[in-house]
């Protein structure tokens, strides 16, 4: 009876030390999409009023937590149902951070315009007294709900990748370590971020000198941070994609071998990440292409 507890506290043991080292696998992997979550949450959680910015993170928090409890099963079923469609789900994962990356990069170009007539409408809305901030609120919930789901599917499905070999168990524990670490990581670090302009302010309307110092810091550090956060997301959509791509082609892994073959480290690395990024650019540029190129023979046929 002994001998048979010590043997399955060595097997719990053991998945759970599998669980670990596969999370951390999974965890850098989806750390790209990570960075594009938390800025794009930020973002369209901004523009409320101060007093329900953090009740608006927590409404969003949970409808990721639910995102995840839908995912995570559907993820798992495919992985024990049909295996083979790991490989596909996850190129077509891969495709589509190629896609909105370059997409990303389009919309930036005309963002300044977009950005003043949206806060101008805002600004309008908000100093008029018969603007419903409920429905207001309700609808950028609802966006940025389906924004995560999009973005929890790419993490689920990374992840599940990386773990497509282990266990059922295995598999279970850390889709579930990731969901449960990618959703309070993310809505923690989305709740800090839009309450530091309000930190900095309270900052400033103190007496003491140097705290008036730190709280001009930090208005002037909020803004660039999200700035970063942004292209840090991009940049990542990019090497994650073209990654996933790069590898799931055996072409274009072995064009990558022949052409750093001989080069020793960090250039090999440095050298697989350009790959990996000129890959997602080039497919992200032809996928945008062939989008916008199909809305306009509709556009003209219509």
């Amino acid at each position: 009876m002994a001998s048979s507890l010590l043997l399955l506290i060595d097997d719990i043991a053991a998945v759970l030390d599998d669980v670990s080292v596969l999370t951390k696998v999974a965890a850098k992997k989806t750390a790209g999409v990570l960075g594009d979550d938390l800025a794009l949450n930020a973002e369209q959680v901004s523009g409320i009023r101060a007093s329900r910015e953090l009740p608006v993170v927590w409404q969003v928090a949970k409808g990721s937590a639910l995102n995840k409890l839908i995912l995570v099963p559907a993820a798992l079923a495919i992985s024990a149902i049909a295996p083979i469609l790991i490989t596909p789900l996850l190129m077509l994962g891969g495709a589509y951070l190629c896609f909105e990356g370059v997409e990303k990069l389009v919309h930036s170009i005309h963002k300044n315009k977009v950005d003043n007539v949206h806060r101008e409408k805002l600004k309008t809305a908000l100093q008029n007294p018969q603007t419903d901030f409920k429905t207001v609120e309700k609808h950028k919930i609802k966006g940025a709900i389906r924004t995560d789901f999009i973005l929890s599917a790419e993490i689920i499905v990374i992840s599940l990748g990386a773990v497509a070999g282990a266990s059922f168990v295995v598999q279970l524990g850390v889709l579930c370590a990731i969901a449960v670490l990618m959703t309070v990581g993310v809505y923690g670090l989305v709740a800090l971020i839009v309450r530091l302009d309000d930190f900095g302010v309270a900052l400033l309307e103190s007496g003491s000198a140097l705290a008036k110092t730190l709280g001009e810091s930090i208005l002037d550090f909020a803004p660039l941070l999200l700035k970063v956060l942004s292209i840090a997301g991009t940049a990542a959509m990019f090497l994650v994609g073209g990654g996933i791509v790069n590898h799931g082609v055996p072409f274009f892994e072995h064009a990558q071998l022949a052409l750093l073959e001989g080069v020793g480290q960090p250039w090999f690395t440095l050298g697989g990440m350009l790959w990996n990024a000129a890959i997602g650019i080039a497919l992200g540029i032809i996928l945008v292409g062939v989008l916008h190129g199909a809305k306009l023979i509709k556009g003209s046929a219509a």
